[in-house]
């Protein structure tokens, strides 16, 4: 069986392409499973330069997410102008890593086209790009025109104690942070929305106290009187959270339906050994008593397991 030759090239097989100038095979490279074939191979695109330019642009608007960080990599080093319009492109990309990398690029090719884009890719979801869009918008020399465009420069950088000097300004980008992925952002973001201590942060701060993490939450309890939120309404914020119970009629159906599974749903490891008794019962009594009878006699088994897995599962705690 032939596979292709990019699953043969190894890191020593790079600096030969590269010395007789094959763009393909090094794009083809970035393709390899091996980091450092990749990364050899981004860097030698990168040195050979503008002439691999309809190469790389080609690749990156075909390519699978490693070729893009790749490619882009080597637009990095090039710094051809051509690619600021695809890299602002690649600030939209479904990939964060690849949102993040653009971003970096954009300020290393130092063109100010890319300001703008790099500015609303400080409201990015993820935090690796919102820094990668703050760094290079330092490197571009970009001064913000109001607070709150400074605001989310600094929630970009992650500087927390100049986000709570700003002030109330700090808000929108805080609100930002507080829905990315990374607890340990959200807890800071409603920390500091707390240092600052204006009801214009009620609504984040409700949204704080249904955050999926119990820190965060815990954190969102904190700041929320400091922000003028009545401490008697703060457990109405924390009803809003993700359930983390079981629910009882689940447990109970499937406890009815296959004894045992409904004590494995709310996370009884016994529960597997009530259902290998339960087949195993069933298939004896099927052979000596028959169909009928065998239901008459575990039928009413299976309502007390029911009621018994619909008991358990509503008495686990659902708060954390």
């Amino acid at each position: 069986m032939n596979f292709p030759r990019i699953f043969a090239v190894n890191a020593g097989d790079i600096p030969p392409m590269k010395e007789r100038r094959d763009i393909r095979g090094l794009v083809r490279a970035l393709k390899s499973p091996d980091f450092a074939v990749q990364t050899e191979a981004a860097k030698a695109l990168g040195t050979i330069g503008a002439e691999a330019m309809d190469d790389l642009l080609c690749a990156l608007s075909k390519g699978n997410k490693d070729v893009k960080l790749g490619v882009i990599g080597a637009l990095a080093v090039i710094r051809d102008p051509r690619s600021v319009g695809p890299l602002i492109a690649g600030l939209h990309d479904p990939e964060s890593e690849v949102r993040w990398q653009a971003a970096f690029a954009l300020g290393e090719i130092g063109d100010s086209r890319a300001t703008g884009p790099l500015v609303t890719a400080l409201r990015d979801p993820d935090k690796y790009v919102r820094y990668g869009a703050a760094y290079s918008l330092a490197k571009l020399e970009w001064n913000p025109e109001t607070p709150e465009e400074r605001a989310f420069y600094f929630a970009g950088m992650q500087e927390w104690k100049a986000l709570a000097d700003t002030g109330p300004a700090a808000v929108p980008a805080l609100t930002v942070a507080l829905s990315d992925r990374d607890p340990g952002v959200r807890r800071k973001a409603v920390g500091v929305l707390g240092e600052i201590g204006t009801s214009e942060a009620v609504p984040s701060l409700m949204q704080g106290l249904a955050d999926a993490d119990s820190e965060v939450r815990w954190h969102a309890v904190l700041s929320a009187p400091r922000c003028g939120i009545d401490p008697l309404f703060i457990p109405r914020g924390i009803s809003r959270r993700p359930r983390t119970a079981k629910n009882p009629l689940v447990a109970a159906f499937l406890n009815f339906l296959l004894p045992g599974l409904g004590y494995g749903y709310i996370g009884k490891w016994w529960g597997i050994m009530i259902f290998q008794i339960d087949v195993t019962a069933t298939v004896w009594l099927f052979k000596y008593e028959g169909q009928a009878d065998t239901y008459g006699l575990l039928f009413p088994l299976y309502i007390l397991l029911a009621i018994h897995a619909w008991y358990l599962a509503a008495e686990m705690p659902d708060f954390s």
